[in-house]
Parts: C-alpha cells; structure tokens; sequence
C-alpha cells in the first residue's frame, strides 16, 4: 500500500470519526427538534390502533416495525415543521427557546436531520412490506406539513386542517397489524379527531397573545370575550359522545368500554360548557386537563374490553 493510500484511508477514517462526533454532541439537540412528547402521544394511538387492529394477537416484529416506522414519520414531521415555523416560533415566549430559533443548531442541520428521519422511517416499513401503514404515515406527514402548516398564519381553518393528520396514527397502527383500513380504523380517526378540539381550542384561549404576537391565524385572534371558542369546544365535545360509542355499535368494545367512554365524554363535555359559561385561563385549563385524562383513559378500556373478531 502507497503512502498516499495510507494518508487517504486515515483523512477517511478522521472524517468520519469526526461526523459520529459531532452527530454525538448534537443528538439532544436533534432530539429535542423531534418534540418527544408529541410523539409518545403519536406512538401511544398508533398502538391502539395496532392492537385494537390485532385483537391482541400480535406479531412482534411487525408491531416493532409500525412503531419505529411511525416514531421516523412523527419524528420527521415535527422537524420539518419548525424548519418552516422559525421566524414565527422566534416571536413567541413558548417557543423561541426551541432549537432553530435560540440558535443551537442551523436550519440546514434540521433539514438534512428532518429527510432523514422520513426516510429511515419508509425504509423500515417497506423492510416488513407494510405498505398499507407506510401509505398512510405519508398521508398524514404530507397534509401535516403541506396543508396544515401553511395554514396556520392564513386562516382559523388551520384547526380543522390539522386535526386530520392529528387523528391518523390509530388509522396507521391498525393498517400496519391488519394491512387494510376499514370501518373499526374510522371509528378511531372519529375519537381522536373531535377530541383534539376541545384540547386544543383550550390552549389557544389560554396563549392567544403568544399566538398573536407570532402571527398564527387562530379562531381566539378575532374573539376577544372566548364566545366562539368556547362554543365551538362544547359543540365538538357534544358530538364526541355519541362517537366515542362507535367501537361498541360495531362491536370492537365490550359493555364496559361503552360505559367508560360515556362517563369520560360527558364529563369532557360538562368541561367545555364550564368554559362557556365562565371564559378564563382557569376553566380553558380544567378542560384542557380533562382532556388530557380522556384520551388515555378511553384507549385503556378500549383495550382491556375487546370483543373477539
């Protein structure tokens, strides 16, 4: 071996001790740009879904694969999206200490982190040929980062938007245990479509300084007394009752499914028109609570009370 082959294969071997280096001293930072909690929430429907889908008769390997798979899609999506979100998430308290926008790391860092993370995550799909699942993990990180993004400073529809791919993962979850999607995976969508209103009309009521002064087009933007999104919180919470009981009426949940999702809406309901009988930061965050207990709590018994297929 020449001594230019020599000096070429140690220039190698420095270069990429030096990448595995920095990637190590970047990865909490390229970890926080994922948004972990986010994406627990994203694992946890995607895995009711997936269970509710296998009737608890699971494939190891193919629940792994969903779930990374799924993890990659989320992880990518939230990434990109505060590559796009920058200079609006610098406007704002809650969010001008992310990653992008306090400096700790540049936007080409974030993009090539981002495209990584989707395809990684469509490599592992495709490695269990589940392409129903990864159809539908590309549906919904397309119209996460297509259509509801560039919504949010145009219009108060942004809501409506994206709470379409925000009610997807229980829909991948059970196309990747049973490779089609049908009535039982609609169901779920419905559950978690309608909860996301009331939780998140809650967060914008109690942030809608912050939301202003960072330019999204929020339905609080132009609702001063809360009147509209409080009465839009009580109507989705309403229509959450009777949908929250779909996976009884086409028996995918037993009996006490169905009473632990009545009680559970009607409560998140009573929470929601506490809100709009007396519009404040302290009922926004008691129904803003109750739905943080709604959504686990009708998972669980959803899974605990399964009817046989």
């Amino acid at each position: 071996m020449s001594l230019v082959n020599v000096a070429g294969t140690d220039e190698q071997t420095g270069r990429m001790k030096q990448m595995v280096e920095t990637f190590c001293l970047r990865f909490p930072v390229l970890m926080e740009l994922t948004k972990p909690r986010i994406v627990t929430m994203v694992l946890v429907a995607a895995g009711v879904g997936f269970l509710a889908g296998s009737h608890l008769s699971i494939s190891p390997l193919r629940f792994i694969l969903t779930m990374t798979g799924t993890c990659c899609f989320a992880a990518s999506a939230s990434v990109l999206n505060q590559v796009m979100e920058q200079s609006r998430d610098a406007l704002m308290k809650r969010t001008s200490k992310r990653p992008l926008p306090s400096g700790r790391i540049s936007r080409r860092e974030a993009m090539i982190w981002g495209y990584f993370l989707l395809v990684f995550g469509t490599l592992l799909l495709l490695s269990g040929g589940l392409v129903e699942a990864l159809k539908w993990a590309f549906v919904t990180w397309l119209l996460y980062l297509v259509a509801s993004t560039p919504l949010w400073p145009v219009s108060s529809i942004n809501t409506i938007v994206g709470a379409i791919p925000g009610a997807l993962p229980p829909v991948i979850g059970w196309a990747g245990a049973t490779g089609s999607v049908g009535l039982e995976a609609a169901s779920l969508f419905l559950i978690l479509f309608l909860w996301q209103f009331p939780h998140f009309l809650a967060i914008a009521w109690m942030y809608r300084d912050d939301y202003r002064r960072g330019g999204y087009r929020m339905i609080t933007a132009d609702d001063s007394t809360g009147y509209l999104t409080a009465l839009h919180s009580v109507a989705y919470a309403a229509v959450l009752v009777p949908v929250s009981l779909l996976p009884f009426q086409i028996r995918l949940a037993g009996t006490i499914y169905f009473l632990a999702a009545l009680l559970l809406s009607l409560y998140y309901l009573v929470k929601s028109i506490e809100f709009l009988r007396d519009r404040n930061d302290r009922t926004a965050r008691r129904m803003l609570f109750a739905s943080l207990w709604y959504l686990p709590l009708v998972y669980l018994f959803l899974i605990l009370n399964p009817l046989p297929a």
